[in-house]
């Protein structure tokens, strides 16, 4: 099982993109709107793809990044630009790829 953290602004896409991801059966989606809530969680699962979605102020961002790789860095980070569960589905696949978890 393969654990994914959507962390988003705004609602309604953020629980889109968490049932689209908890519909494949390897994987189990979690959402975040805050930053606090994001960091909160993260220290309580272990992910292993952390998806920035739109609408994250870049400062933010960064404090993001630099928080989730110091909690564990094998975790993949990926910006979440939107699109179809087409899209999504292939991000996920190529990070778990690209960081030889697949």
């Amino acid at each position: 099982m393969k654990n994914i953290l959507y962390i988003g602004r705004h609602p309604e896409i953020l629980e889109t993109v968490v049932r689209l991801i908890n519909n494949n059966e390897d994987w189990f989606g979690a959402g975040a709107e805050t930053d606090e809530d994001a960091m909160e969680l993260f220290e309580r699962i272990h992910f292993h793809i952390v998806l920035l979605g739109c609408g994250i102020e870049p400062e933010n961002e960064e404090k993001l990044r630099t928080f989730f790789k110091s909690t564990n860095p094998d975790c993949a980070i990926v910006q979440h630009y939107g699109g179809g569960s087409g899209l999504l589905t292939n991000e996920i696949r190529m990070a778990l790829e690209n960081h030889n978890m697949a």
